[in-house]
């Protein structure tokens, strides 16, 4: 905004007009700027998607040992609790930018112990159902954390952000002439810093549903409402 007022303020002081086609140059923010705003509602939609199967295996996972007769109830509240931990690590994993998994993966394994260290009471088809569960469970943890790492190419952002702050300087002196100088200046100014803020806030809309965990956007996931314990 403040560009495009400097912009406008010395296309006026020096006389600067002129006409250009703005169709190509519209087309060089605008088309890669809703490309990158749908890519980013893709990974948001497709987030939640592995959340919710992220939830309902963590669930699955959870009646099963609850409903082994094999197993004591301290044993019970002993898994209850790794999958409430579970639960736990990976919504505090997707809030942050640390890409490591290490103490995730640590946390996973403790069902793997549990079950082996538990093996009579894990007979036959039970012990299938919660591993194929377990599959699922990692599987969505697995894209969850794809799309945690793996955002919008920095590149495309890049050019994005640089034409958009390239524009005004093209676009102030085309206004001016299409305006006619005679015309108030508040006409070209209100112009110019509308179509502006249009452009910084498809910019900014992008860029927070870009990374939807942080809890910084309006439209950003509750991550809360996924926990094994909410």
């Amino acid at each position: 905004m403040l560009v495009a007022t400097i912009t406008t303020y010395v296309s006026y002081k020096l006389d600067i007009n002129f006409y250009v086609d703005l169709t190509l140059i519209s087309i060089a923010i605008i088309f890669p700027l809703v490309f990158t705003i749908r890519g980013s509602f893709r990974r948001r939609e497709k987030a939640l998607e592995h959340l919710s199967q992220f939830r309902s295996s963590l669930k699955t996972v959870h009646y099963f040992v609850m409903s082994n007769k094999e197993l004591s109830e301290e044993n019970k509240l002993e898994i209850y609790n790794i999958l409430v931990e579970i639960s736990s690590r990976v919504m505090t994993h997707l809030r942050t930018v640390d890409d490591k998994t290490k103490e995730l993966d640590d946390v996973i394994n403790n069902v793997y112990k549990f079950i082996s260290e538990r093996e009579e009471s894990f007979k036959g088809r039970i012990r299938d159902k919660v591993f194929r569960f377990m599959n699922d469970l990692h599987e969505s943890i697995e894209n969850l954390h794809a799309i945690h790492i793996h955002r919008t190419p920095i590149s495309l952002k890049a050019y994005c952000k640089i034409f958009i702050y390239i524009f005004p300087l093209i676009y102030a002196p085309t206004i001016i002439n299409n305006v006619g100088v005679e015309t108030p200046q508040w006409v070209a100014y209100s112009i110019i810093l509308l179509t502006e803020y249009i452009l910084i806030s498809l910019y900014n809309i992008q860029d927070q549903l870009e990374y939807p965990f942080d809890d910084k956007g309006l439209d950003d996931i509750k991550l809360d409402n996924f926990k094994l314990d909410r």
